[in-house]
């Protein structure tokens, strides 16, 4: 029974680690690839480099058309959008 009890300090301890790290990180990933998968055209976006701009255009290969500024229109990939400033609503 002795070592039974030695391992149920690292099952506690493994236990409050899934709850309290690995199940958080696992949410916010999911939540931003449903906010990615979400893009659509018109959509004000910020790149994880700081930069805000509008969605042009959502292309099939994981990339998005962001203009930055009048006729300024940069190609960025998906997953570093880091949050959408303003959604458009969807076109009926």
């Amino acid at each position: 029974m002795s070592g039974i009890e030695q391992f149920i300090p690292l099952i506690l301890i493994f236990g409050i680690m899934y709850f309290l790290l690995i199940r958080p990180q696992q949410k916010k990933l999911k939540d931003h690839q449903a906010m990615v998968a979400a893009l659509r055209r018109g959509d004000q976006v910020i790149t994880q480099g700081g930069i805000i701009g509008k969605v042009v255009k959502v292309k099939e290969d994981g990339e998005v058309e962001v203009e930055i500024a009048d006729g300024v229109k940069v190609r960025v990939i998906q997953s570093t959008i880091a949050s959408v400033i303003s959604k458009t609503e969807p076109a009926k």
